[in-house]
């Protein structure tokens, strides 16, 4: 064999080689959560969706995770640390990591980001949210039926835009049912933190409110509920069903396993780009949970209704006429909201009392 030969099957070899290198890259996927993953809210079903994603990749793909990350600085350093170890793609799962996000990905422009929540991109940084806002119609809806006393608890975690839609929604389908009814607000100023989720509850009952909906993500308020009793409650993000049928009556829950999948695959396949997602019911982003049997037939039917409306696209969960707080017109008779206003929502609607915190 002559030397010609020789480096002819040594290239050919060194690129056979070369290509099973690059067929056995194995992914890596990097999660960023604001609370722990036995929060049994929030963060829990984010998990749900990584474990959705090792599921379904097998071995092509390796996740990595960090749990309960302060939004800051230490929320940046942590994003830092995950690139330096070789994430391909990473997942920022709270409002306030959007800064670190933005920050990080500048410095590391091969690798992609997902910030949820937020509304900063980059060439490398994508946003998702779901329309939980959807939800919180349904849980009006239900909750306005429901309660006796005519007052409704809400325990808001940070007075951003996405909680202050929440609290709106439910409380304009709960007084399209109940025009008597009045929403107490207290806002807890935390994700996660049960000994304040369960204050907030207390705090509330003591005020009569006899139903409370929740923007955070333990279960502390579910239990503060049930050991008052004769109080309904609604899970957040996940079903919470160790609760039903009392006190929780019916939940939001955050899908997020088919976002993950198909952002991963993106990257595998070379065909991610920054995108922004904001989907709802009718994608399957925001599940209903199963309405227990502590809600009377004809009311659970009502609320079915109008969550297959809401997911059909036939209705809108802000559809006027609506006012804003200060009495000043924002919708006009079947005028539906847009997305700009949503995003950005920082005023109450009519009706509820009580200034947002600054």
């Amino acid at each position: 064999m002559n030397l010609k030969s020789i480096l002819t099957g040594a290239t050919v070899a060194l690129g056979m080689s070369t290509a099973a290198i690059a067929d056995s890259h194995v992914t890596k996927v990097g999660f960023v959560y604001v609370g722990p993953v036995g929060d049994g809210g929030w963060t829990y079903e984010h998990n749900e969706g990584r474990l959705a994603v090792e599921e379904h990749f097998g071995d092509a793909v390796e996740t990595v995770f960090v749990e309960s990350v302060p939004e800051g600085p230490d929320a940046e350093r942590v994003m830092t640390q995950m690139a330096l170890g070789g994430a391909d793609l990473i997942f920022t799962t709270s409002f306030g990591y959007m800064d670190p996000t933005i920050n990080v990905a500048a410095k590391f422009p091969d690798v992609k980001f997902e910030h949820a929540t937020g509304y900063k991109r980059a060439d490398n940084v994508s946003t998702y949210s779901a329309r939980f806002y959807e939800g919180r119609a349904v849980q009006g809806h239900i909750a306005g039926q429901l309660t006796e006393s005519n007052i409704i608890g809400y325990i808001g975690s940070f007075p951003i835009p996405e909680v202050i839609r929440g609290i709106n929604s439910a409380y304009i389908h709960a007084k399209e049912v109940n025009p008597d009814v009045e929403f107490k607000i207290v806002w807890a100023f935390t994700w996660f933190d049960p000994a304040k989720e369960a204050e907030a509850a207390s705090v509330l009952i003591e005020q009569g409110a006899d139903v409370i909906l929740q923007h955070t993500d333990s279960t502390a308020p579910q239990a503060a509920a049930q050991a008052a009793g004769n109080v309904y409650t609604f899970g957040q993000a996940s079903d919470m069903g160790e609760y039903a049928p009392m006190p929780r009556v019916s939940s939001i829950i955050d899908n997020w396993a088919p976002y993950y999948i198909a952002r991963t695959q993106a990257v595998i396949d070379g065909t991610w780009e920054s995108t922004d997602t904001w989907d709802g019911i009718g994608p399957g982003m925001v599940g209903i949970g199963e309405i227990s049997s502590a809600v009377p037939a004809d009311v659970k039917a009502s609320a079915e209704a109008l969550r297959d409306s809401l997911a059909s696209g036939e209705y809108h969960a802000f559809t006027g006429p609506i006012n804003k707080q200060d009495g000043s017109a924002w919708l006009a008779e079947g005028e539906t909201a847009d997305d700009g206003t949503l995003l950005g929502m920082n005023f109450y609607v009519e009706g509820i009392s009580g200034d947002i915190p600054q």
